[in-house]
Order: C-alpha cells, then structure tokens, then sequence
C-alpha cells in the first residue's frame, strides 16, 4: 500500500507541476517544477515516467539552461524496458523542436539511431517522428539523416543503423518526395547533393534505388537540359570507376562496369555521351576479353551492342579496330574444328555495324572494303585484298552455320509442341515453355545474324545505322532487375578480389540487368553459352552516434 501511495504522490505531484507551468506566464520563474519533472525520469512508477515523458518536451522551450539534463533524462525514457514508455517518450521528441529549431538537427539524429527498434508499434512512432520533422524542416532534417548513410573515413560500428536509415527513406521519404521537397528546384538540388555524396559506398542494388529516385526528380525529367541527364551520367562513370587501373582479376569491378554500362543506356538513348565508357572499354577490357569470366562477357557484349547506336563517329573509328579483331575471334574461318557462340556474333556485329556506319572508311584498312569519302583515311591506295578475302570467309561460314542451326532449331520447335501437347503436369508444361522460348530467341539471333552479314559481302558494304534489326534478347520479355525492395538488404561483408585490396568492400552487380540463359544453342555444334550475371555486395562497418546536445 505504501508503494502504491508514494506512486500516486508521486504522479500528483507531476500534475501540479504540470498545471503550475501551464498557468504562469513567467515560467522561467519556476524552473524548481521542471527540474522536479526531469527528475521523475528516474522514477520507479511506471505511471511517473509516462507523464514526465509527455511533460519534459512541453515546457522545454523554456528552459534553455536545463536543456542538456532535459534531453539525457528523456533519452532515458526512449531507453526504458516498458514499451510504453519508450513509445511515449518518442513521440515527444519532435516537440523538442516546434520552438526551438536549432535543435532539429540533433534530434532527427537521435530519432534515426532509433530506427533500429525491434518492436512494430515503437518504430512506427519513430517513422512518424521523423516525418513530422521532415515537414518541419525537410532540408536539415534530409541532411541529419543522410549522415547515417553517407561514407566517411571514420568508422561505423552499427551496420543496422545505416540499413534502416535506407530503408526509412526508401520506404517513407521518397514516396513523399512531391509534398516534402519544396521548392521544388532546391529541395531537389539538395537531396542530389546528399545522394551523391552517399554513394561512394553502396552496393549494387543500393546505388540502383539511388538512381531511379534520382531519375523520378523534375529536374531530371524528359525536359531536362542536357547538362541535367550529363550530371547522371557523370554519377553512372564515377560508380563504374572509370578512372582507376582495370584488373582482370578483380570481378567486382566488371560486375560494376558491366551493371553500371548497363543502367547507363537509357540516358545515351537521351543524348548524353557515351565516350568515356567507350574508351575505357577500348583501352582496358577488349585487350584482356579472352580473360574475362565466362559468365559476364556475354552482359559486356550486349550492352556494347545497345549502346553502340549513340557512340560518336570519333570514338567509332577508335573502337572500330578492337571490335573487328573480337568480331574474327567469335567468326570461324572454317566449319570444322571451330566453336562459334552466336550470341557474341550477334552482339558484335550489331555493334560493328552501328560504329562502322560513323565511321565508314575505317573499315577499308580493317575488313578490305573500297569505301570512298575522299578523305585521306579511305587509304585507297594500299592493298587489303587479304583482309577482304579473309572477313569475307568468316562472313559465308558463320552464314552457313546459321542456317544450320535455324534448320535443328526448327525441327528442335517441332519436338517441343508435340511434347507440350503430351504433357501431363503444369511442371513440364512450364519446362518445355521455356525450351520453346530459348529456342524461339535462338532463332531470332540466327536470323540477326543473316539480316546483318549479308550486307557485308559487298565492296561498298551499306552499314545498318538505325533500329532495323531487333536485338534477340530485346524481344523476349525481361525480368526486372534487381528489385528495390531488396535494395537495402544484409550487405555481404568484404570480397577479398577487389584489387586484392582486403580493405576495399565490394559493391557491384546488384543493378547488372538479369538476362535470362539463352540456352537454345546448348548441345549443337557451335552453341552459344550465355549464363547469367553475378551480383556481390559492397559493405562497409556501421558508424556510433552520441546523443545529447553537448
């Protein structure tokens, strides 16, 4: 009974501070009141600390000189073993900041450190905290909270911490972005500002949900000037590491080239410049092509092949040379004895086509052609008879492998139907409807490879420079890349072939497009191998916050 009285004094004497504050006008004259509230804190009353978690940030406006034992009192209760409290507590911390913004900062801090809360009901009062700040203030609350995400050279300690801070703007911030970020046109330079500053260190998949909020933003819109959609680019080239030293040994950073090449393409497809991916291509992946996984050459070529359109005629005559040589290393001279992958033979004569139509007498010194501009670069007058002669015996055995191919490929859709028709159980109707499919896209890479070879014969071969030909793997229906809602998931700890850099975290493949296996050339002479591409993860150690305004 005892105990339970003292409670009840306790909370009534709460009350009366409470009241006391209320009334007054001076309230600066009764600090004696807010110092008893804070300490009831400490409480053992459950009952006590609730109120005193509703009371301490409504008077705390008035209180500067308390204001240090004010929040470390109240960030007790935010710590406290009962839940309500805790719940209680949180979602007084806004209230912190209604009169007193310069605090702001500091308390979308302590508010994301509490992200981390296990329960549903306290980390929801943490959600609507934040956003109530947000509104408050968006840009310094924005700033706060990307501290959390950001890389700097001091280390985290709390991995968790920086995930649901992802997660929380993924999930909470960007959905909201056309009600928070106003102005419109500084409230989107500034979290593009952030944004880029966090991705020194993000993973694949990451860096994908980065890029497509970036790409939902006004200012990058389909109005956007050039120099807008070059920016993205720019962002694109700095993740893909474009300027460091490439080793061939290091697949975390052909995963990354490969994916970011790939995210890449929509903004060529706008006008933005290709040139520094090209001629990084030129000068350090084709030399080594040979030595690159298997798996991820055939990701490389394809997007060779679908940027190649946008490719400028000056880099077109730099990159010419190295894909011509690929081009012979992927075209038997002869049918006997030879492999040809005839994904590579698409992909690269897509893309030979494409840079050859910019650059068209380059290919009289390269494949024997008699290509007139009047410029001394025709080289008309020396002899590439041999060249010609030799390209021109890959051109008719690549032809006739094709046709080869289509033939078992047909009589291949022949067998399919009749066992889709004898089909018992929805399982192998659905393993039979994907052979259809891979051999339907097997097809349509045997007639690409037709429909541009034959072109090729001539002296004064016609370059196809448009969209004519559709690109086999364009037509079949894509799975979505790496999903967002994975974005934020455990990164994988360090990956020890970044560079051979045990320090270096690796951080690619999670935005690489997800192409399907083409497996409609397995198990015939000169089949393609395509297997799909690799993602790892790029992580980093967690960093501590303190608490507190000292």
């Amino acid at each position: 009974m005892t105990e339970g009285s003292d409670d009840a004094k306790d909370i009534e004497k709460l009350y009366e501070y409470g009241e006391r504050l209320n009334e007054v006008k001076d309230k600066s004259q009764h600090a004696e009141d807010y110092e008893n509230i804070i300490k009831a804190a400490k409480s053992s009353s459950v009952k006590a600390r609730q109120l005193a978690a509703q009371l301490i940030p409504r008077f705390f406006k008035y209180f500067p000189g308390l204001s240090v034992n004010a929040v470390d009192a109240h960030l007790d209760l935010c710590e406290a073993e009962e839940l309500g409290i805790r719940v209680q507590a949180i979602r007084g911390l806004p209230l912190f900041c209604k009169d007193t913004p310069e605090h702001l900062s500091k308390i979308v801090d302590i508010l994301a450190q509490l992200l981390t809360a296990e329960e549903n009901v306290e980390r929801d009062a943490v959600h609507k905290a934040l956003l109530s700040l947000l509104r408050q203030d968006v840009k310094a609350s924005l700033t706060a909270l990307f501290k959390h995400i950001e890389s700097v050279d001091e280390q985290i300690t709390d991995e968790n911490l920086r995930e649901r801070t992802l997660l929380f703007i993924r999930d909470k911030v960007f959905p909201l972005k056309s009600e928070l970020l106003k102005p419109s046109e500084q409230m989107e330079r500034h979290i593009t500002d952030l944004i880029k500053k966090s991705l020194q260190d993000v993973t694949g998949a990451e860096f994908k949900m980065f890029m497509d909020f970036l790409k939902s933003l006004g200012m990058f819109g389909e109005k956007a000037p050039p120099e807008r959609i070059q920016e993205l680019i720019e962002i694109i080239e700095s993740q893909a590491d474009l300027d460091a030293q490439f080793n061939v040994t290091d697949g975390d950073h052909i995963d990354r080239l490969i994916s970011c090449l790939f995210m890449a393409l929509p903004f060529f497809e706008r006008g933005a410049s290709n040139s520094k991916f090209f001629n990084y291509l030129n000068k350090h992946i084709f030399p080594v092509f040979d030595k690159l996984p298997e798996e991820r050459k055939v990701d490389l070529l394809k997007n060779l092949a679908e940027s190649s359109p946008y490719t400028s005629p000056q880099d077109s005559r730099q990159v010419l040379p190295a894909v011509v040589l690929l081009l012979k290393k992927t075209m038997p001279r002869r049918k006997a004895g030879e492999e040809m992958n005839f994904t590579y033979v698409e992909c690269l004569l897509y893309t030979f086509h494409h840079l050859a139509h910019k650059a068209p007498n380059a290919t009289n010194s390269l494949c024997g052609y008699k290509i007139v501009t009047g410029q001394p670069s025709d080289r008309l007058g020396e002899d590439f008879s041999d060249q010609y002669k030799d390209f021109s015996e890959r051109l008719n055995c690549v032809e006739d492998l094709a046709r080869a191919t289509m033939k078992k490929l047909t009589q291949g859709m022949v067998e399919h139907n009749k066992a889709l028709a004898a089909a018992a159980s929805d399982e192998a109707k659905a393993s039979i409807k994907i052979q259809k499919q891979n051999t339907t896209t097997g097809l349509r890479t045997c007639n690409n490879i037709l429909d541009m070879t034959q072109p090729l014969h001539s002296k004064t071969p016609s370059f196809i420079g448009d969209k004519r030909i559709d690109l086999s793997w364009k037509e079949a229906v894509k799975p979505s890349a790496t999903s967002t809602a994975a974005a934020v998931g455990k990164r994988p700890g360090a990956q020890n072939g970044a560079g051979n850099n045990p320090s270096k975290k690796g951080r690619g493949g999670g935005c690489t497009q997800t192409q399907p296996s083409n497996r409609a050339f397995d198990g015939l002479p000169y089949g393609g191998r395509n297997v799909g591409g690799r993602g790892r993860g790029r992580g980093r150690r967690g960093r501590g916050r303190g608490r507190g305004f000292r």
